[in-house]
Parts: C-alpha cells; structure tokens; sequence
C-alpha cells in the first residue's frame, strides 16, 4: 500500500507540473524511480535475510513490495515501450520517464497495464478536445469526406492547414496516468 501511494504521489505531483507548465520534471521522475528500486530491493533484501518469499513477509500488504527483479523489469518493459513512442509517435520525454517510473512501482504486467490505461484514457481525451474544438458535426463531415475519398477515388482527400493544426492538439498523459495506476491497482476496470 505504501508502494502505491508513492506511486500516485509521484504521479499527481508530475501531472501538475504537466497541466501547469507542459513539462514532467526529472526532479520528479528520478527520485520516483530511485524510491521505486530501493523500495523493491529493501523487500528483495528482507526476504533475503529471513529466508522467504515476499508474498509471506508480514510487511508485503502493508509496504506492497514486489521484488527488486519485478521491479526493474517493469521499469525496462514500461520505458521502452514508452521510448518506442517517444521515437515513432512524438511522445514527450518526461513521459518516456514518468511511465518506466510507474513500471517500477508497479512491476511487468500491472506497469504495462497501467501504461495501457493511460494510452486509453489519453486517446478518449484528444477525441474529446478534438470534438469540442472542431465540434462534432464539423469533424464528421470531414471524416465522411476522408472514407468517400478512399472508397471512390482510392485515395485520401489533402487536409487544409486549418485542419492540421486542428488535429495538433497538446495533450497530457500525465492526469491519464494518474487514472491508469488508480485503475489497475484498485480493479476499478471490474466496476465498468
């Protein structure tokens, strides 16, 4: 419990600053990861030295301790991934190290689950800028252009500049990844 509530400390201080100033700092993603892997590893080590596994240990609950292995391979797993992004998809950097810092927390698979929930929750976001900014019926039309263009002639129509920069929305993960660590670590995913 202790992990998570670091994790989401972390987390909401990072969406702030990105709400605020578009920016996740490495003062916040550095030390978020740090606590990560020395949280983990005090658990691998206490395990260690009293000869058991850290599902046994009468502190795992209360520290949500998942090993220091776990914890660097979801840190590894989330940051390239993100990193992936970062190259082919224009993801910002401090993104890159906010998502390999929840994977630290979090180990493989909830990491990538909360990565994936915040990817969902993101895309939902940009849709919804998008429709409150072009408006719906506006942005249908053009979508019914873009598949009658592809249907009839094969190919696509050119976006205006308007259009372009309309589809440039700034958008911030950082309140989605608040959202993403909430839902995989309290199963509110089984609530919908």
């Amino acid at each position: 419990m202790i992990a998570t509530l670091l994790c989401v400390a972390f987390v909401i201080v990072a969406s702030v600053t990105d709400v605020r100033s578009r920016k996740i700092y490495n003062a916040t993603t550095y030390p978020g990861i740090a606590t990560a892997l020395a949280l983990n590893a005090a658990g691998s080590i206490w395990a260690y030295a009293t000869d058991s596994e850290l599902a046994e240990l009468p502190h795992h609950d209360v520290m949500g301790w998942i090993g220091i292995g776990e914890s660097l391979v979801g840190f590894v797993a989330c940051g390239f991934l993100m990193l992936v992004c970062f190259v082919f998809f224009g993801v910002g950097g401090g993104d890159v190290k906010l998502l390999a810092m929840v994977g630290a927390f979090l180990g493989l698979h909830q990491g990538v689950e909360a990565l994936l929930w915040t990817f969902i929750l993101g895309g939902c976001l940009g849709v919804i800028v998008l429709i409150w900014r072009v408006g719906l019926v506006t942005l249908l039309g053009r979508v019914f252009r873009q598949v009658f263009y592809i249907l009839r002639l094969g190919t696509t129509a050119s976006l205006t500049t308007e259009e372009r920069r309309e589809l440039k929305s700034e958008l911030f993960l950082a309140p989605c990844a608040v959202a993403g660590v909430l839902i995989v670590k309290f199963s509110w995913w089984r609530l919908m």
